[in-house]
């Protein structure tokens, strides 16, 4: 497989690339045991290594540590996202008992975009994927998800939640338990399952007191209404390729948290839900034009999946774009 390069060093790979690459390297590998393996990140890519464990089915475990030799660019399309967890312990050092930042994501739509590495950071973290119905499981009562905990289960069509946070002591007890595990087989199967599983609590704990601190909404400033004005613009202008959360942030001189506390408060709507909006009526206008066919209407708003294009036209007005096409036609 050939690798383009950019320029003299970056590296840039399709998703399928990446992955065939990854495979590669994988099946060269014997597995430690029945759940897991450890194999050795592609030469062509850098240097270091990768531990998986399936801890049971919808429960995988990742440690990883390499460092990539060329800057790496990997597209991907959109796809689901899974219920996750990562800890960043690119700057931790062994047995550290410093915070360490976290990234807590809920499961949905991750939409069509770039994923960006420097070779001068080192790739060093403890992730955990859930599969939705697993997690769903582990959090119902009653057979409802708890109000607090909703906005972690993303549907197939809304974009995945996200927060970023710093350990607790406890939380850090509980990774060194998992990066320093004594034991072997079944045993240590169990061992890391519990120790995932306890993590998932801790996190689980930060987000529900998130949650009940809900009610207190601090009033914005006129600045930060006129910075949340500008986002809804760059986003109403900016549809087929719109800036993600931390990008728009960026953009307009807020924090993250301001930006989406403030949007719903301002709109009455979140950040993706606007977007979502100003998608769905853009393509509604271009079918009525005549000009474009569904394929090209849902490339021209942002979607590189025509199946979840159609869902998510379907969710906005009751009707599959081809039928309502076919509709304008008649």
């Amino acid at each position: 497989m050939a690798i383009a390069l950019q320029g003299q060093h970056a590296i840039h790979l399709s998703l399928s690339e990446y992955q065939a690459l990854l495979q590669d390297t994988i099946e060269r590998h014997s597995p430690t045991n029945q759940c897991e393996v450890t194999w050795a990140y592609p030469t062509a890519l850098g240097q270091g290594q990768v531990c998986e464990t399936k801890l049971r089915e919808g429960l995988d475990l990742s440690v990883v540590d390499y460092q990539l030799c060329s800057d790496l660019t990997i597209d991907f399309p959109d796809q689901d996202h899974p219920v996750e967890y990562l800890f960043d312990l690119a700057e931790a050092s062994p047995h550290s008992t410093q915070a360490i930042p976290y990234h807590l994501y809920g499961s949905g739509l991750s939409a069509a975009g770039h994923w960006v590495r420097s070779a001068k950071e080192r790739s060093r973290w403890v992730s955990v994927h859930i599969e939705p119905t697993l997690f769903r499981s582990m959090i119902e009562r009653d057979g409802a998800v708890p109000d607090a905990l909703t906005h972690l289960m993303g549907d197939r069509h809304q974009p995945y939640y996200g927060r970023s946070g710093q350990s607790s002591p406890a939380m850090q007890a509980t990774l060194q338990h998992i990066l320093h595990c004594p034991y072997q087989g079944l045993t240590r199967k169990l061992f890391l399952e519990s120790k995932v599983l306890e993590l998932m609590a801790l996190l689980i704990d930060e987000e529900i007191a998130i949650y009940q601190d809900k009610p207190y909404v601090p009033s914005l400033k006129p600045d930060d209404i006129d910075r949340l004005h500008w986002a809804k613009d760059i986003l109403h202008h900016n549809l087929e390729n719109p800036p993600s959360l931390i990008q728009l942030a960026r953009q307009v001189g807020l924090n993250e948290c301001t930006l989406k506390r403030g949007f719903r408060q301002v709109f009455q709507t979140t950040v993706f839900g606007y977007l979502r909006q100003c998608r769905m009526e853009r393509a509604k206008t271009l079918l009525i034009q005549g000009q474009m066919n569904v394929r090209e209407a849902a490339q021209a708003v942002g979607y590189a999946s025509q199946s979840r294009f159609a869902s998510a036209f379907r969710e906005a007005f009751g009707v599959n774009p081809k039928a309502f096409l076919i509709q304008q036609r008649h």
